[in-house]
């Protein structure tokens, strides 16, 4: 019978492919280094060629490994969304599902959800990973992770989306600054002011901009931020002016600071909604998972 590579196998390949190290890529997979190495050379001897080539300093994968890398990816997470269907098979909504959440959502919006679903769904565990967006959706295509929620608009590819609420901008000063206080404040006002951005990555920068009417390269930011904490910091030292989305306003991201928030006389939002592949195994559970966070959302 002719011997096919294993699972394990794969995993060690796309491990390497992904690392280009084999310690690293031992370390992801959890086993020695020496064990990983036996199973790429126990590939190499079932597919007869070589998936890489080794040097003291640093490891290429051939042409035909990042092929059969591509390949293998896919049959992982065929192979995990089976068993995670099997797991889920008595009922939806148990087992393990692993989900993708941003730095300028998650700690503002999940804790006033989770104790929801942890009410609704006890049989479910969830898996959280915070990630930018871009890596956050390279892991859900790959199938690390089963959902992901993100800002919109974005692109998605061929993603699957589902909106859970509108969260409106607001305009963020430090208490001294002149438009402090206002009622609303028109868009025209902000040309002048020193808008402070997070830094490249954060889609957030992208929202802000598009608000602002002002393309990347016309962006006045002095400093950069690499978080939404940091960046209210800035602003309540008055270094300068941003938008922040209201769900942070809401989770009391500035407390303990001197900012004044208003509204833009022309209202602008981000919407946040979930994302999961078309063809998932659990798609019907990510509906699932979209409508209960819906439901909260739309009451606070």
């Amino acid at each position: 019978m002719k011997r096919l590579p294993t699972m394990k196998q794969l995993e060690y390949l796309v491990a390497l492919a992904d690392t280009r190290h084999f310690r690293r890529a031992a370390e992801r997979c959890h086993v020695t280094q020496s064990t990983l190495s036996a199973g790429i050379r126990d590939l190499e001897s079932v597919l007869g060629t070589a998936v890489a080539e080794r040097s003291n300093r640093h490891v290429t994968i051939t042409l035909v490994g990042t092929q059969i890398a591509g390949r293998a990816k896919a049959l992982l997470r065929d192979a995990e969304e089976v068993m995670e269907l099997a797991r889920a098979g008595r009922a939806p909504m148990t087992g393990e599902m692993r989900l993708g959440v941003i730095p300028t959502i998650g700690p503002f919006f999940l804790p006033h959800v989770l104790p929801m679903l942890r009410e609704r769904f006890p049989e479910l565990t969830v898996y959280l990973r915070e990630e930018q967006t871009a890596p956050s959706l390279a892991r859900l295509e790959d199938g690390e992770v089963d959902a992901a929620l993100i800002a919109l608009p974005c692109d998605t590819g061929d993603l699957a989306t589902e909106i859970i609420l509108e969260d409106e901008f607001l305009f963020a000063c430090d208490r001294t600054h002149a438009l402090a206080g206002a009622g609303e404040v028109p868009l025209a006002a902000l040309a002048g002011e020193p808008l402070l951005l997070l830094e490249e990555g954060h889609c957030l920068r992208g929202h802000a901009l598009d608000v602002c009417r002002m393309g990347d390269r016309k962006a006045r930011a002095q400093f950069e931020a690499s978080s939404l904490h940091t960046l209210v910091q800035m602003v309540a030292a008055g270094i300068g002016v941003t938008l922040v989305p209201r769900i942070a306003v809401d989770a009391r991201i500035a407390q303990g600071t001197d900012i004044s928030f208003s509204r833009l006389s022309v209202p602008a939002s981000r919407r946040i909604g979930l994302a999961w592949r078309r063809t998932s195994l659990r798609a019907e559970e990510c509906r699932l998972l979209a409508g209960a966070l819906r439901e909260p959302a739309n009451t606070a």
